[in-house]
């Protein structure tokens, strides 16, 4: 299983409306993180950043093609598109990914 993190910035008093529509996640984007074998997926937020981590059943590359190919995603992204900033890898069409530099099992 792979390990994925990224990172992102709330635009400023966004903060609870960002909370909020995680709260209400749409049930077609839980249905398309299971089929992408994304788990323990959580977000963490320190002042404006926005860090994230899941773990890929089925690896990286997989989970973010699955994204990268799914309309759902695309309408979530142009959901939340006024409550954060996110740049997005080309190569992949998702989140660029955190370089890991210490891990402790």
């Amino acid at each position: 299983m792979e390990r994925f993190t990224w990172k992102a910035r709330l635009l400023p008093g966004k903060k609870e409306e960002y909370i909020r529509r995680h709260d209400e996640i749409w049930p077609e984007m839980t249905e398309l993180l299971n089929q992408a074998g994304i788990h323990n997926y959580t977000i963490w937020c320190a002042g404006d950043e926005l860090f994230g981590y899941y773990e890929a059943e089925q690896g990286v590359e997989f989970a973010a093609r699955a994204q990268a190919e799914s309309p759902a995603v695309d309408r979530w992204n142009e959901y939340m598109k006024d409550v954060m900033i996110m740049e997005k890898d080309p190569g992949t069409g998702t989140h660029y990914r955190l370089e890991q530099v210490f891990f402790h099992p």
